[in-house]
């Protein structure tokens, strides 16, 4: 199963996010023997909130809760503009 999660970004949080995130990132994927991605759209939406998407490939059962415990102990949420929304797909 791959994990999907895209959310909204003011410009003024950019900088402070990506640390956040890449530090989260980097400890998943050691955990989980995971190779997580982090992805943006070219433009931002309205000049300054972008999309940034996370993807977290080949993902086990309940990694979703880990993910969530990982969020709140780097602070992501604090940074994003609006929610984080989730998307799960698998291989056909």
């Amino acid at each position: 199963m791959d994990l999907y999660i895209y959310y909204q970004v003011r410009d003024a949080d950019h900088a402070a996010l990506h640390r956040a995130v890449t530090a989260m990132q980097a400890e998943l994927g050691s955990a989980h023997g995971i190779a997580p991605q982090l992805k943006r759209r070219p433009q931002p939406a309205d000049g300054a909130v972008w999309t940034w998407m996370e993807v977290y490939p080949a993902v086990r059962d309940g990694f979703d809760a880990v993910l969530a415990d990982a969020v709140q102990a780097h602070g992501v949420l604090a940074l994003t503009a609006g929610p984080r929304h989730t998307e799960l797909f698998t291989d056909i």
